[in-house]
């Protein structure tokens, strides 16, 4: 007896196909650096939970001289930030930066202390961590653009599911170098000004008090400023050009090869 197929239902569906990848294109960088704008900031919210350890420290130190009593009030405000977010059930990332830089300060300051600084060494040595970081992250990331593999490119890698292919296109590597520059602008200004401010405090040449806080001034007043206005060169600069950087018309031969 010969076997019978069995009829198609009518509601059988074709074999799923995999979804495809967005392609490198304009309209995928600008969304890239709009998301990227979102998760830097987190709102007044996130910039206010960041600056709460260096605003606590800061002042606490230049009106009681009291470097320990700094150092534990920003740890235990910053602490109930993030129980108030653990609360809420909302994102830590934010809170966790600042959790993270008082770590790092309140450890360069042991570090100092067991060294036999003094207390305004201690003091400017809260600040150390933090120049330190942006001048690696200035010396990588601007090196990332020398050699022509420019930060933003891999970051565009992971959003079209592709991490290097971008980078056969010189028009994306062109576009990904320029906003990978703005993107390290603002940390290299930093360690332009705030460099020179820590070893004048450091060698005496300014007062600790004076010292720590311009850095403090410097971090907070102009570092946000020069965050945001270097994502909205990245917007703009994504936005004046809306020509697609795959020519459509090449995509049915593509799919066809």
């Amino acid at each position: 007896m010969s076997e019978t197929t069995p009829p198609e239902r009518p509601d059988a569906q074709p074999d799923a196909q995999p979804a495809a990848q967005p392609s490198a294109s304009v309209e995928t960088v600008e969304a890239l650096v709009r998301r990227q704008l979102s998760d830097a900031f987190g709102g007044a919210r996130g910039m206010a939970e960041a600056a709460v350890p260096t605003v606590l420290f800061t002042v606490l130190w230049l009106s009681t001289r009291d470097l320990q009593l700094g150092l534990v009030v920003s740890a235990v405000v910053t602490g109930l930030l993030l129980v108030v977010r653990l609360v809420q059930r909302s994102t830590l990332q934010y809170v966790m930066n600042a959790v993270f830089g008082i770590g790092i300060g309140w450890l360069f300051v042991h570090l100092s202390a067991r060294s036999g600084g003094s207390v305004d060494d201690q003091a400017l040595a809260y600040f150390l961590p933090g120049i330190l970081y942006s001048t690696g992250y200035t010396v990588v990331v601007g090196a990332s653009c020398v050699v022509g593999w420019p930060l933003m490119g891999f970051l565009l890698g992971s959003v079209t599911g592709d991490p290097t292919g971008w980078h056969d296109n010189r028009q994306v590597v062109r576009l990904c170098t320029r906003l990978t520059w703005l993107l390290v602008l603002p940390g290299a200004i930093g360690v332009l000004l705030q460099g020179p401010v820590w070893l004048a405090g450091s060698n005496g040449a300014l007062s600790a008090g004076t010292a720590v806080a311009l850095l403090a001034a410097l971090r907070l007043g102009l570092g946000w400023p020069l965050r945001i206005a270097s994502f909205g060169a990245m917007v703009w600069l994504v936005s004046r050009d809306r020509t697609p950087l795959v020519d459509p018309a090449e995509e049915p031969t593509r799919e066809q090869a």
